[in-house]
């Protein structure tokens, strides 16, 4: 997975059970936040930064998601305790992140990392942490949107 490459089209669960799907977002900017897993020291910093931050990105017009391997129900009660206000998407068999580049050395986990994609439809930004232990700054985010934007 390359800048310039077209994103993949791909459907998953939401925290509410719904069906959340790319397409449905054509024209606009995407943002992928993958983790690792719910309500874990670093995963859980980086989502409640977002929720901190969350008039930063509203500010950008760009739709943020959070996905992790977690099923639907951890996600609800994850969103529910951190008053998380993005969609967190459950990917139970890791297809999507691997479909995306974000392979873990954690065995059943997403690695850490961000996608940007454009309006276009075009990956604008791929980062990602092999290793999982630390989160992109929020400022990084930021302006990669921006950049995409």
């Amino acid at each position: 997975m390359n800048t310039g490459d077209t994103a993949p089209d791909f459907t998953l669960k939401d925290g509410g059970g719904g069906d959340w799907s790319l397409s449905n977002y054509k024209g606009h900017t995407v943002v992928l936040l993958f983790y690792p897993g719910d309500n874990t020291p670093v995963c859980t910093a980086q989502m409640c930064s977002v929720r901190d931050h969350w008039s930063e990105y509203q500010a950008t017009g760009a739709g943020v998601v959070g996905i992790s391997t977690d099923t639907v129900e951890s996600h609800k009660g994850f969103a529910e305790k951190n008053e998380l206000p993005l969609t967190l998407l459950s990917d139970p068999d890791g297809k999507v992140s691997a479909l995306y580049g974000m392979k873990s050395w954690l065995p059943g986990r997403s690695a850490r990392g961000v996608v940007v994609i454009d309006k276009e439809g075009k990956i604008a930004y791929h980062k990602v942490q092999p290793l999982s232990l630390f989160r992109q700054a929020d400022e990084d985010v930021l302006a990669a949107i921006k950049r995409a934007a």
